[in-house]
């Protein structure tokens, strides 16, 4: 077998300069080093790798599958056979996917790279959430799904057996009120009932007391969601007491954690809830939280048989595609990157803030007092109807992507509370958004409510 690290033995004999063998070889040797520890530490690299070392070890593991072999006899009808090169680019050579029909992290016998691929992704996982705050989890695969079908999994692997008599009428979530609907729709896919608990205002902000919450149990219930991450005026879930709630009432507790990675405050929230109660399962987006293209997520949990419980409940073999990009993003980030990302995120929501409550002391608003670390809303009273609706596309002809604009009077979806009557729009400071992202943001904020006021 050839060895790279020995590659310099074969030319012994040539030409070529002993010294200049010794050192083309420590260049390659340095090169080589990170996919070395990565394959015996299996966790985040500290630096971020290049983009050559990263190509390199996508086409080492995907040139392990057997549609590589151009020795072999393909007669199946899933064989990983293409029409284009283009598709072996787009899915960094792992046409095979990852999975076996029924479990989405059992052995790909096709796939050998594209296994390995997904079991290092997976532990890279496990160690990036543990290293930003989820040090209590057990495990944590990346899956080729959305925030919302990851949701629908989880309940899926988790539901009651609905075969036996005494369980068939156990179909309902208990569910804070969260006006999305993506996790309304997962609910929904999977033939369960939602019983959801309205929020109510405290000052600026909404919130679902726990009391609201463990008066709506009922015995047909068998769940109940959480959530950390959304736009205000709705604050973060009781988590820890919510934990407790589902222990005491051996409750599912699957915790939505859209893009709550980048907030230490957010991922403390959870950790004190497992510690203190019952969490199943936590998941999160990779798009939002780590800057890949959209179409995965992350789900992880305090115990091992659960992860494996929601692994077996996915139907079918899954497209490696969103794995890659997840590896991708830990490989070229690495954790000093990420960490640079949190403390860049951090310095955008505090300058958010600043040049917002600018503007609304000028148009004689204010900034909505909210619990948020990544986003920041702002009241709206003085606008009219049509001015309100006439905003949001004014900001979208100044090219300013993201913000939401909120009318109750119009449609209280989104507010997470019937009762609320403030207007108000958010914008975010999330996590890859750039100082010059905030600051001409605000000031086409600025600019679009001119326009449609001076009319």
């Amino acid at each position: 077998m050839f060895d790279f690290n020995k590659i310099i033995d074969y030319f012994k004999s040539t030409s070529i300069p002993q010294n200049m063998l010794d050192r083309g070889q420590l260049v390659l040797n340095n090169f080589l080093k990170p996919i070395k520890t990565l394959f015996e530490q299996r966790i985040v690299p500290q630096k971020p790798w290049s983009e050559g070392q990263i190509e390199f070890l996508l086409q080492m593991l995907s040139n392990m599958d057997t549609d590589k072999d151009d020795k072999a006899s393909r007669v199946g009808e899933r064989e990983a056979r293409i029409a284009s090169s283009l598709h072996l680019k787009s899915s960094s050579g792992f046409c095979h996917g990852i999975g076996r029909s029924g479990f989405l992290t059992a052995p790909q016998p096709k796939a050998p790279g594209g296994s390995i691929m997904y079991e290092l992704s997976n532990y890279l996982a496990l160690n990036f959430l543990r290293k930003f705050g989820m040090l209590n989890i057990k495990k944590a695969i990346v899956v080729p799904q959305c925030t919302g079908m990851s949701l629908a999994l989880c309940l899926g692997a988790l539901k009651p057996n609905w075969n036996k008599k005494e369980l068939i009428n156990k179909r309902t979530v208990i569910v804070p009120q969260i006006d999305h609907k993506s996790l309304i729709k997962a609910i929904n896919l999977m033939g369960m009932r939602i019983k959801t608990v309205e929020g109510k205002i405290f000052g600026d902000a909404v919130r679902i007391p726990i009391e609201d919450i463990e008066a709506s149990l009922d015995s047909d219930c068998f769940a109940v969601i959480s959530l950390t991450s959304f736009f205000p005026p709705r604050e973060h879930d009781n988590i820890k007491e919510i934990s407790k709630f589902a222990k005491k009432n051996d409750l599912v507790h699957i915790v939505i954690n859209a893009y709550g990675v980048q907030s230490p405050e957010w991922m403390k929230l959870i950790r004190v809830g497992i510690d203190a109660g019952k969490v199943d399962a936590i998941i999160q987006s990779t798009d939002k939280n780590v800057l890949t293209p959209v179409g995965g997520a992350i789900i992880a949990s305090p115990s091992e048989e659960i992860i494996t419980k929601i692994s077996q409940a996915y139907a079918g073999r899954a497209s490696a595609a969103p794995i890659v990009n997840f590896l991708i993003s830990m490989l070229s980030l690495g954790i000093e990157g990420y960490q640079k990302l949190l403390k860049e995120q951090q310095h955008n929501r505090k300058l958010l803030e600043s040049k917002l409550k600018g503007v609304a002391e000028k148009i004689n608003e204010k900034i909505l007092d909210v619990f948020n670390p990544v986003a920041v809303a702002v009241s709206l009273n003085n606008l009219k109807k049509e001015q309100l609706f006439a905003l949001g596309g004014a900001l979208y002809n100044l090219r300013v992507t993201g913000p939401r604009v909120y009318n109750p009077e119009e449609s209280i979806f989104g507010t997470c509370s019937t009762e609320y009557i403030t207007p108000y729009i958010v914008l975010n400071a999330a996590i890859g958004a750039t100082s010059e992202d905030i600051i001409s943001a605000v000031e086409r904020f600025e600019k679009a409510y001119d326009q449609i006021t001076q009319k």
